[in-house]
Parts: C-alpha cells; sequence; structure tokens
C-alpha cells in the first residue's frame, strides 16, 4: 500500500474509536449495552475506542447494525471520500458508464499512475515540485 494510504488509514483508525465512542453516546448506549448488542466483549469494544485496536470486518457490521448506521458513517464519517476537484469527482463519476474491461483499464492506469507517483516520492524525498518547461 503506498504511503500516503497508509496514513491516511492510520488517520481514520484515531478517528474511527471517537467516532464510534460519539455514535455509542448519541445512541444512549453505554460501553457494555452496545458491546452486548454487537455481541462484542466490552474489553474489546472500550479498545476499538480508546484506537488501540481495530475491529474485523465483522464487528465492524454488528457495531454498524447495532448503532442503526452504515458501517460508511461508522469508519469514515460525514469525510468526503471524491475529489474536490469538480472536473475530476465528475470524470470518476462517469465511469460507472464504461463496461467492465474500460473500468478495468481506468483502474490499472490510475493504479500505475499512483505507483509511479509513490516511487518518484520516495527516490526525490520532501522535494519542492517541478515547475513546468524547467
Amino acid at each position: 500500500m503506498p504511503r500516503e494510504l497508509t496514513r491516511a488509514w492510520y488517520g481514520l483508525a484515531v478517528d474511527f474509536g471517537e467516532r464510534l465512542a460519539e455514535l455509542r453516546r448519541a445512541a444512549g448506549l453505554t460501553q457494555v449495552s452496545l458491546a452486548e448488542r454487537a455481541g462484542v466483549h466490552v474489553t474489546q469494544l472500550g479498545r476499538y475506542e480508546a484506537g488501540t485496536t481495530e475491529p474485523t470486518l465483522g464487528a465492524l457490521r454488528r457495531l454498524a447494525v447495532a448503532l442503526s448506521v452504515s458501517a460508511d458513517a461508522l469508519v469514515f464519517g460525514d469525510d468526503r471520500r471524491l475529489p474536490a476537484d469538480e472536473s475530476l469527482r465528475l470524470a470518476f463519476e462517469a465511469t460507472v458508464f464504461l463496461d467492465e474491461d474500460e473500468q478495468a483499464h481506468v483502474r490499472a492506469l490510475l493504479g500505475a499512475f499512483l505507483a509511479r507517483h509513490e516511487t518518484a516520492r520516495g527516490e526525490e524525498g520532501a522535494r519542492k515540485p517541478r515547475l513546468r518547461g524547467r
């Protein structure tokens, strides 16, 4: 996984615990009552909220159901996951109209571009961005 994505994931992991505790309190539940509803041990739930461990996919699903929220809301909250740039966002959204082969090409191109970017950043280190024409 590229370094930026790894850092982003760990940032989400920290926010996840806070978001879980906030959603639990908003639902008027104690750690004990949520743990019982979700079928997880209360000690484990405490670890999730403290951010010291992350739930399995199964536990995440049970927590979302117990809190009556989507897993997306539990993991990502209200964070925008689409590009802020309107033209880029529209281009990504338009890929739903492509056939499977075309979508595979888009994924491959994007993956290659991101891998190239990460490799260049690793080789260059922290440098100023290159200006066009120089």
